[in-house]
């Protein structure tokens, strides 16, 4: 893998404390969570200018969360300092190291995004816009990002990951809709089969992903846990690329790492902004397939150690 390509990339959505099951009955321990801001944290960690827009709580929790975010080097320079409460997961971990989220998130943080505080976070010096989860479905924050993603991608590529979470997100009926109008007007799609069963039960990972790549996308990957990935590329077609034995501590941050490793393998090769949309279409199986072994290795390193813990640029080297 080369060294980061030209431009910022920019990731909107929630950040928030997990409380993960620490070893003693009862006891958790408190750790940076949220899929966007753990995708903001791997891409600082491998080394790509990256800028989080957050909206942060100015309680305990929230001010934890911003000092983690700027020791790994994520820009907070559009962060805004929020008058609403942190947001909370509690996090079950099952004996195969999945894990189960149970959420604290009325009237928190997150959710409250304006126009007025989005202006000018996607300018001349965005690659990509990347979004996803709880922040792209609850409102009113949701209508703000998917206005900002309208407007972004007119001059940077656009990337989604669903990541749903049932328990707060209604039916699959009620945000299919939504989840397929952002697939629409993405480039880059990464969801995981959880995911796809979720919102299309009975149907396999690869039908969905061919299905959603007619819609626009260049790109689309379902990450099958174990089994690796399933990835469609408009000029590569389908390719599947295998998991790599590890031995799990859980896979709390796997899909994010995934993410952030995808993004920064098509990064490292110039292949973000509008501009560099034709090229990105065209991308080659071999080139494909070397992104998509990149984040297989920064998901297998996350699922090694416990809670959202993306690897380094060093940590994948090699």
């Amino acid at each position: 893998m080369t060294g980061p390509g030209p431009g910022r990339l920019v990731v909107a959505g929630e950040v928030l404390t997990d409380l993960v099951p620490a070893g003693g009955d009862g006891l958790f321990r408190a750790a940076p969570g949220g899929s966007p801001a753990n995708v903001a944290v791997g891409l600082a960690r491998l080394e790509v200018p990256v800028r989080f827009l957050a909206r942060l709580a100015d309680d305990a929790f929230g001010r934890r969360l911003r000092g983690h975010l700027r020791a790994n080097g994520v820009d907070l320079s559009y962060a805004v300092r929020a008058a609403e409460p942190s947001s909370l997961a509690v996090v079950t971990l099952a004996a195969d190291g999945s894990a189960e989220y149970d959420f604290r998130v009325d009237g928190t943080a997150d959710w409250q995004w304006t126009d007025a505080e989005l202006e000018g976070a996607c300018d001349e010096s965005v690659a990509g816009l990347h979004v996803g989860s709880l922040a792209m479905v609850l409102e009113p924050g949701a209508s703000a990002l998917s206005r900002l993603v309208a407007t972004a991608r007119e001059t940077a590529t656009v990337s989604f990951d669903p990541n749903v979470r049932p328990l707060l997100m209604g039916s699959p009926e009620e945000v299919r809709p939504r989840v397929e109008a952002l697939v629409a007007v993405s480039d880059v799609v990464k969801a995981s089969s959880e995911d796809i069963e979720w919102l299309h039960p009975g149907v396999s990972p690869q039908i969905v992903a061919q299905r959603w790549a007619q819609h626009g996308p260049a790109l689309v990957a379902v990450t099958l846990g174990a089994g690796g990935v399933v990835c469609v590329g408009r000029a590569a077609g389908v390719l599947r690329r295998p998991g790599l034995a590890v031995d799990v501590a859980d896979t709390v941050g796997a899909g994010d790492s995934f993410m952030s490793a995808l993004l920064a393998g098509l990064h490292a090769r110039g292949l973000l902004g509008a501009a560099a949309r034709p090229a990105l279409g065209a991308l080659d199986g071999a080139s494909l397939s070397d992104v998509l072994d990149y984040a297989v290795r920064a998901a297998a390193v996350t699922c090694g150690r416990p809670g959202a813990d993306p690897p380094t640029r060093d940590e994948l080297r090699g």
